[in-house]
């Protein structure tokens, strides 16, 4: 497990994403996830689609699901999921701004719930999901042991886990640590960045019957290439960006390093993107 020096807070993480909040939807849209690629000449908009759809497969997300979406980002995987699979959906953000937005695009409450809450004090009720999914937020929880034992509380006998993380490889180079991994999580504000087989035995330690990992890194890695090149054109373009970065009283002006490192550490092998799979044993 990779940890940063000095670990952030959940109001870190949270002023993380208020801060920033218009560049990543200037930059990405409100799916603040990967694209995945699957076939030439697909537009970045499908690519984050086709993510969603792969996890929503995995999960065995249909019509009538209840899903917790946990990391709900602006909410518009749980409005793709309400509308497109007809599923139930909870999401949960630790983000105001990402929670006001979603709350005010949201057109179907009868079927889509958004609730400004920590995971690790989420509320639920017990073995009440059909699945949860979690894009890309396993990485900013402190506690991910008790991040998978919470899934595995609210989930039902038979219910499903899905992950789409954010990973390092297994036993990752002091090297790669140092110069990538490290840095990665200092300016992502994630307090630590595992491996899939160490994520794999957290979810048995829970209780899960892990299904397994499917890797992803080619095909979504092209995001931050993308992503590299919109910021550099926002920056040349206005002067608003350019004076966020020079802010010296902006204590995130540096998420901008993100890309090219990431960028960078998937090309030396030392970040990973996957798919992990697991089942609520049947009680």
């Amino acid at each position: 497990m990779i940890v940063p020096d000095i670990l952030p807070t959940n109001e870190d993480i949270a002023h993380h994403y208020d801060a920033l909040d218009a560049f990543y939807r200037e930059f990405w849209g409100e799916h603040v996830h990967h694209g995945l690629w699957l076939r030439r000449g697909e537009s970045t908009e499908t690519a984050v689609m086709n993510l969603i759809d792969r996890v929503a497969e995995t999960a065995r997300i249909g019509p009538g699901s209840v899903v917790c979406d946990v990391g709900c980002g602006y909410g518009a995987t749980g409005r793709y999921l309400a509308e497109m699979y007809e599923a139930r959906v909870t999401g949960l953000t630790v983000s105001k701004v990402q929670f006001i937005h979603a709350v005010r695009q949201n057109r179907d409450p009868d079927n889509l719930i958004y609730k400004l809450r920590d995971w690790r004090e989420n509320e639920l009720p017990a073995g009440h999901f059909d699945a949860v999914i979690a894009i890309e937020s396993l990485a900013h929880m402190a506690d991910k042991p008790g991040f998978f034992k919470e899934a595995y509380r609210v989930l039902r006998p038979g219910g499903r886990l899905v992950v789409a993380a954010w990973l390092t490889t297994e036993a990752p180079r002091k090297w790669q640590s140092r110069l990538f991994l490290t840095p990665i999580c200092r300016e992502g504000r994630l307090p630590g960045l595992g491996s899939a087989a160490e994520y794999g035995a957290m979810m048995a330690e829970a209780g899960f019957d892990v299904s397994g990992t499917e890797d992803l890194s080619r095909r979504v890695r092209r995001t931050w290439t993308i992503c590299a090149r919109r910021v550099l054109w926002h920056l040349l373009r206005h002067p608003r960006y350019m004076h966020f970065l020079f802010d010296r009283l902006n204590r995130d002006r540096h998420f901008v390093r993100l890309f090219p490192l990431i960028r960078m550490a998937y090309a030396v092998g030392g970040f990973r993107y996957g798919i992990i799979e697991a089942q609520k044993t049947a009680d």
